[in-house]
């Protein structure tokens, strides 16, 4: 069975478990009690073993697709012989008194209802709970079935029997006529009259998120795409805890048919950072405030280091394993959970950090009592590491190496710690040993990360690989846009690392030993950072032409995995928050385009630009 494109997957959120619905209706991807649990329903990651839930009209076929606008309330119309009707599907979430949070019902709802005629419609619940590792156990009560294993409940105002380990049950309707079920995945969601209620949880999850969408602040291209990410980075959020997600899923393929396939529904700090600056950019500072609080509470006071990753508790630690049972997607394995990144060291997590620290602040005027003492300590800390080798942002599993990249992220680590330093009037810190480490690091990286016979800025000192994440050389005010070397930088990246009009890789696999064999799609984040770095070299009708043709090629629901091939299909895996936050931060420095002055002081993370979004 060939499957379902990777970004033709709807996805739904509740803030605390996510669901990936396929077009033929489908439910491939559930995990309980929350995102990074074991999963019940994983047919993305094996269409026979993994398990799904269909509801679809009996002969028919699907005509449509949408979210209701500004929200994750998906609608799918089927068209069957004799009618038309629409399956609507959601995890329910409700407005609360903080308009930048959400109430979470903990229950996938899937309502059917019709359109014109009449339909029969099928339900097939086939639950393989922890990973299809076990058998599910059903036994009923009343019009509710109650699996065993994973302790899920499903209330039914459409009647299913038992078939085996499956759920199944048809149901004829006609216009007026809805059939109704719901998945309860914690106890506060096991209710069966929620059933009588179904429109109203319909209307309440729209107006949820319709809601904070609203507080969202853009003028400027694509707002549409704008806003759809900014939902979709919302939406990775963990409520819980103030975790941020870097993706809703485990093991996607970066090569169809390849071994990289890693789990990804943690919080990396690098991500996380990133993800709290862009939401910043639009007038959603409230996020940045509960992971700040997550981030300096779980996984730096305490901790013997700071870790490049976490779970969502806060966790330290997650073993790799491999579930050899499961097929992949499209034949690619191994399907893992855990991820061996969180015993890596990486550098650049501290500037990630302090840069996000200082624009919170900035655009806040708050930082948390005891905050800026933790992240004294994460500045002292990049003072003492930076000639340190580590494994890159990119968590190459080959050798450690002094990369270009985390010598800069040190230096953003050191710089934005003095900023707030003296923002904060902290007589105490060590100031003058922070400026003289900011100017070694910076030093280091001009004479020995240059490669003048390439014109460009190298992955390693003295190596002549090429690595796309110094196209925020720029973007984090280290060189102005327009340097030349910056711009030779930006040329050769181009050259050598694009694919097609827009796409851009990290590196190139080939020539970086980065410890995991074969190839990689584009990546998305770094092909929106290269719209960003030609804006601020000043070539913005280039940067304006990449934007364009990268929104174009988004799927059908506006969402986008890790990664592209050359032909537009999604690689990796889905929804991504690093190609979504880069998407929101090429918007914003299109819309600054015309006006140098903001851009720089974009760069310097100055308060004015901050606000002026």
């Amino acid at each position: 069975m060939t499957p379902a494109p990777i970004d033709t997957h709807g996805f739904l959120s509740d803030t605390h478990t996510v669901a990936l619905v396929a077009p033929d209706g489908s439910v491939d991807w559930l995990c309980t009690p929350q995102a990074d649990g074991p999963s019940l329903f994983a047919r993305i990651l094996d269409p026979d073993r993994g398990g799904r839930w269909q509801v679809s009209v009996v002969d028919g076929q699907v005509t449509g697709r949408r979210y209701v606008p500004g929200t994750f309330v998906l609608v799918t119309t089927w068209e069957g012989p004799d009618g038309v009707a629409e399956v609507v599907d959601l995890l329910d979430v409700a407005p609360s008194d903080d308009p930048d949070e959400f109430v979470a019902g903990h229950r996938l709802l899937r309502l059917v209802r019709v359109v014109h005629g009449r339909v029969r419609v099928a339900c097939t619940i086939d639950a393989r709970p922890d990973y299809a590792r076990r058998r599910p156990g059903w036994h009923q009560d009343g019009d509710t079935w109650i699996e065993d294993v994973s302790g899920v409940r499903v209330h039914c105002g459409a009647p299913l029997d038992t078939d085996g380990d499956l759920l199944t049950g048809t149901t004829d309707l006609g216009v007026g006529d809805q059939a109704v079920w719901a998945l309860g995945y914690l106890p506060d969601s096991f209710d069966p009259d929620c059933l009588q209620h179904a429109d109203e949880l319909v209307e309440r999850t729209g107006t949820a998120w319709r809601q904070w969408g609203e507080r969202s602040r853009f003028d400027g291209p694509a707002p549409e795409a704008v806003l759809r990410s900014a939902l979709v980075l919302r939406a990775l959020s963990f409520d819980d805890t103030g975790a941020l997600m870097a993706a809703a899923t485990t093991s996607l393929p970066e090569e169809l048919g390849g071994e990289r396939n890693w789990d990804y529904r943690y919080t990396w700090h690098r991500d996380a950072s990133l993800h709290v600056m862009a939401l910043n950019l639009l007038g959603h500072t409230d996020l940045g405030r509960r992971y700040g609080a997550f981030l300096v509470d779980r996984c730096v006071r305490g901790v013997e280091r700071l870790r490049p990753m976490a779970g969502l508790h806060g966790e330290q630690s997650g073993a790799e394993e491999h579930l050899d049972h499961l097929d992949g997607y499209a034949g690619s394995r191994p399907v893992r959970i855990g991820n061996e990144a969180f015993d890596q060291v990486q550098h650049s997590t501290h500037g990630f950090v302090l840069d996000t620290a200082l624009i919170h602040h900035r655009l806040t005027g708050e930082l948390p009592p005891g905050h800026w003492e933790a992240m004294r300590d994460v500045v002292d800390a990049a003072c003492h590491q930076w000639q340190e080798p580590d494994a890159h942002m990119w968590e190459l599993r080959g050798s450690a190496r002094r990369y270009t990249h985390s010598k800069l992220m040190n230096w953003v680590a050191i710089d934005r710690g003095i900023q707030l330093a003296e923002d904060l009037g902290d007589d105490e810190a060590p100031l003058d040993a922070w400026r003289d480490n900011r100017d070694q690091v910076r030093a280091d990286i001009l004479e020995h990360g240059w490669d003048p016979d390439q014109g460009a800025f190298t992955m390693v000192d003295g190596e002549p690989a090429l690595d796309a994440s110094l196209l925020r050389l720029s973007l984090l005010g280290f060189l102005p846009g327009d340097d030349s070397r910056v711009v030779g930088t930006i040329d050769r990246i181009a050259e050598q690392l694009g694919d097609g009009p827009a796409l851009v890789r990290r590196y190139d696999t080939d020539e970086v030993d980065d410890g995991v064999s074969g190839g990689e799609g584009a990546f998305l984040l770094c092909s929106f950072e290269m719209v960003s770095a030609l804006v601020l070299a000043g070539r913005a009708e280039e940067a304006q032409a990449r934007f364009d043709w990268l929104v174009a090629r988004a799927g059908p629901l506006g969402l986008y995995a890790e990664q592209m091939d050359p032909d537009g299909g999604a690689l990796g895996n889905y929804p991504q928050a690093f190609t979504h936050l880069g998407l929101i931060e090429a918007a914003v420095a299109l819309r600054w385009s015309t006006d140098d002055e903001m851009l720089r002081s974009w760069t310097r993370r100055e308060s004015g630009a901050l606000r002026a979004t």
